[in-house]
């Protein structure tokens, strides 16, 4: 039988390329649930192809369009954010694939995992956010999560078989991003254009300008400590320019287990997707010959302090990693808006994780709350400081 597919995020680059994955695999996988935040016309064009049962527009101004295109067709239309808490829990999905951006995937994953689907999660940021409430939840309702990540699934992939051995370390790989070895005066002057130009991966603009950071790296140790239930100690971030080694294993004896391949984010959603089965592809294959040099280095946390920041976040754990998920995405959103400098976005991050209150055990509520205080104040750090940031020499 099919598995059927629910996309939180259709049109967003995870959202496509699992499309992609699902096309090339028609006879296992069939979409079951598409939405979309903003793009209508897009979320029109997938359902045309796939025929879900249902779809999500969130932006409730679009929903006359969807309807209209869709209306001769046998697929239920949706309109806003609580309608994806809602299909999210139709009996007839099998899985559910969280490719939502940022912390608006945390409520339809909870709602998702409280119906007892399985989770293909590619929405880091939930972890991030409230990794203690999501990992109870998946313990109480029996719930698999399959990471999409390519760090997590390598790591995912690696502990197959194992288990039942100890975890010395993980070491999660990091392109470097655009502006490897590059020092501070150099990223003062650089562009959103100049780090939307990611060496390796094809990604959104958010992750883009995240991976550029660092930032995402550091979302990514936090999401592992809670994945695989280790401390932070246990997480090691370096940097491996060709994006070969997706990350490594080691355990207590010493061995090391690395997952290897050419970087293509389909990979990592089909094995989420269609595991535990490993289904054949006509993906590109990796050849040594080609790739005769793969080199690591330790990361520059000097220059890009959002890693050193993700990091402390992380040791303090509570809402602090909600914080920094939080400033961060206000000021990702201001980059991409041309009103703060590159360099400029750890300071608010940081000025945000001093002044927002700490709570050592938060609930669902003060996690809300956080976010919002957050948003609020990063904002505010922005607007006071705008004059200083765009006439920075």
């Amino acid at each position: 039988m099919k598995k059927k597919v629910a996309i939180l995020g259709s049109t967003g680059s995870i959202g496509c390329q699992a499309l992609e994955v699902i096309a090339e695999q028609i006879e296992k996988f069939e979409v079951e649930v598409l939405t979309a935040n903003n793009n209508a016309e897009l979320l029109i064009e997938q359902a045309l192809k796939f025929k879900p049962n249902a779809v999500v527009i969130c932006n409730e101004e679009k929903y006359d369009l969807v309807e209209s295109k869709l209306s001769s067709e046998d697929i239920k239309v949706f309109v806003g954010v609580a309608a994806i808490e809602q299909v999210v829990t139709f009996d007839s999905i099998d899985i559910v694939l969280t490719a939502m951006v940022g912390f608006s995937g945390l409520k339809p994953t909870i709602a998702a995992i409280q119906a007892g689907k399985s989770i293909a999660l590619a929405n880091k940021e939930t972890l991030v956010v409230a990794g203690n409430i999501i990992t109870e939840l998946a313990i109480k309702h029996n719930v698999k999560i399959y990471p999409v990540d390519s760090e997590h699934s390598a790591i995912y992939q690696c502990l197959q078989g194992e288990f039942q051995n100890p975890i010395e370390k993980i070491i999660l790989t990091a392109s470097g991003g655009p502006f490897r070895g590059k020092d501070l005066s150099y990223l003062k002057g650089i562009t959103k254009k100049d780090a939307l130009k990611h060496p390796n991966w094809d990604m959104g603009a958010k992750i883009t300008i995240d991976s550029a950071s660092l930032m995402n790296k550091g979302l990514e140790m936090i999401e592992a400590m809670w994945l695989f239930d280790l401390k932070p100690e246990q997480i090691e971030v370096i940097v491996h320019p060709q994006s070969i080694i997706h990350s490594i294993v080691q355990f207590t004896d010493g061995s090391m287990k690395a997952q290897m391949g050419l970087p293509d984010m389909k990979l990592p959603i089909q094995y989420a997707l269609a595991y535990p089965q490993r289904l054949k592809n006509d993906f590109e294959r990796f050849d040594f010959v080609n790739h005769p040099s793969l080199t690591f280095e330790k990361p520059n946390t000097e220059v890009f302090r959002n890693l050193e920041l993700a990091k402390q976040a992380m040791i303090k754990g509570g809402n602090m990693p909600c914080i920094i998920n939080a400033a961060n995405e206000v000021v990702v959103q201001v980059f991409l808006e041309d009103k703060i400098p590159f360099v400029k976005m750890p300071d608010v991050i940081e000025k945000c994780m001093k002044e927002v209150d700490f709570i050592q055990k938060p609930t669902l509520e003060d996690y809300m709350n956080t976010d919002m205080v957050t948003r609020e104040l990063a904002l505010k750090i922005v607007e006071d400081k705008k004059d200083v940031f765009l006439h920075q020499d």
